[in-house]
Order: structure tokens, then sequence, then C-alpha cells
């Protein structure tokens, strides 16, 4: 398996030893949700569960303070997953396509905690597409507790190949 993918061999030499993607390659972010945002972000994306947004019906379900939705942190680790593997801070353009992607939600997240966003790439294959197929792990944690686990699959090439 490679560890490291490259671009293609071009006529520039140094492009050809600038890596696309590289196995245990991290992407990080750190945040917290105010009660409004999660109120505000369960709304417009139509999620109409009151654990959202009334703290008496969070209480009733043994939360004890409304939840953040599911797919809020899922989409906040989506979007880092797309932003760091489809950068060009480097100098090299790429472009990326998620093929897959699942989710595993093991604690809710609240207001007002610090939340630690990460992905691991952990393996790599070449992609008949061009570039590579890179697989990754991620996960949202509070306090180092992992609160939603992810696993995905996607294509990183250069851009415009």
């Amino acid at each position: 398996m490679n560890r490291l993918a490259t671009l293609p061999a071009t006529a520039d030499a140094e492009s050809e030893t600038s890596p696309l993607i590289e196995v245990g390659e991290e992407a990080h972010e750190r945040l917290r949700y105010t009660r409004d945002e999660i109120a505000d972000f369960a709304r417009l994306s139509g999620d109409a569960n009151p654990l959202h947004r009334d703290r008496a019906a969070a209480e009733r379900a043994h939360f004890g303070e409304v939840i953040a939705s599911g797919q809020q942190t899922v989409s906040r680790l989506l979007g880092l997953l797309a932003s760091r593997f489809s950068r060009s801070d480097d100098g090299l353009e790429r472009e990326l396509l998620l093929l897959n992607v699942n989710f595993a939600f093991k604690a809710p997240v609240f207001a007002e905690q610090d939340l630690h966003l990460v992905w691991r790439v952990t393996q790599l294959e070449p992609s008949r597409r061009g570039g590579v197929i890179a697989h990754a792990d991620g996960r949202a944690s509070v306090a180092g507790k992992p609160c939603v686990i992810g696993r995905a699959t996607l294509r990183v090439r250069p851009a415009g190949s």
C-alpha cells in the first residue's frame, strides 16, 4: 500500500514529489455551539425535534439541556474533511469527491462545550480515474470522549485532471 500519493509524472520535477494526501495526515478544528446556534441550525435544516430548542423536552429525555442535532456536528465534520483535502495552500490545487461516509452518534453535544473535530487518513489506494482513493476516520469529541465517529472514503486528485 502506498504511504504517499504523488502526482503523475510531469515536466516539472518539483511537482512529481508533491503529495496529494498522506496516510496519517490529520485535519483538526475546535469549536463550541451556543444554544441559539443549536436552535437555528435545527430550524434551518428542517429538524423539528424539540430536543434542539426546548429545555423541558430535553430534561424529560434525561439530557438536562438542549442538544445539538447530530447533523449539525456531521456537517462541521464534513466541512472540515472537504476543506482540508481539497486545499491548495501548499501550491498544489486538489479536487475532492466524497464517495461514501458513515457516522455513529455516541453521546450528545451540548451548548457551550469545547468540541474537537479530527479526521485522520488511514489508507490510500490508486484511483482508476486519477489521483487516489483515501479512507479516513473522523470524530467529534468533548473532553476526549467521542460524541460522533465517522469513516469516509474520498477521491483526491490534482485539480483539472
